[in-house]
């Protein structure tokens, strides 16, 4: 992260490495994933003020889109319906000089992140799943995905490779949540 003045306007701005991008075509946008509870949106809206970026959130997309809950649409269609409406919502998107919060089952869809990583960076912030359920606190209403019989601790361990596949940074966000976003900045 580089701190600049810009005379012009008659104020510091932060740039990134990846906006710098060593003279190559920077990188349009930035797209956080990561488990339930892993900070994702709060940690996109600090990002977007902080890079000057456009903030978007493809859970609240997917909401006004259809202008139901998530948990609306998982309970009366199924977690299948919840997935489509959800690769639906990413492959709508086109967004420019964005950073992107995601769902948390956004992995499960190869044509999403195909998607999601043709320009931008994908970052994940990886948390213990001990620091998830401490997390958690309203794990009926906010739309996770859980297969039938699944446990949290299952769809855990189902998902950290999903997110170890499409990272291209990843970091540790299981502790205090001031030193998590020094973290994700210092990574960008």
């Amino acid at each position: 992260m580089t701190r600049s003045f810009d005379s012009n306007r008659g104020k510091y701005f932060y740039q990134s490495a990846i906006e710098m991008n060593h003279g190559r075509k920077p990188m349009k946008n930035i797209v956080i994933i990561g488990m339930p509870g892993a900070g994702k949106s709060t940690m996109g809206v600090i990002l977007a003020k902080t890079l000057g970026r456009n903030f978007i959130d493809t859970d609240i997309v997917a909401q006004e889109t259809t202008g139901r809950l998530l948990q609306e649409i998982i309970d009366q269609e199924g977690t299948a319906a919840f997935l489509r409406t959800e690769e639906q919502t990413i492959l709508s998107l086109h967004g420019h000089h964005a950073v992107i919060a995601t769902g948390g089952s956004v992995v499960f869809s190869e044509k999403a992140m195909k998607h999601l990583k043709k320009e931008g960076v994908v970052v994940y912030l990886k948390i213990s799943f001990e620091e998830m359920v401490k997390r958690l606190r309203n794990i009926t209403t906010r739309g996770i995905v859980l297969a039938a019989g699944q446990s949290l601790h299952d769809m855990y361990t189902q998902r950290v490779p999903l997110y170890e596949k499409y990272a291209d940074i990843t970091v540790d966000c299981s502790g205090d949540f001031e030193q998590c976003i020094g973290n994700v900045m210092d990574a960008l």
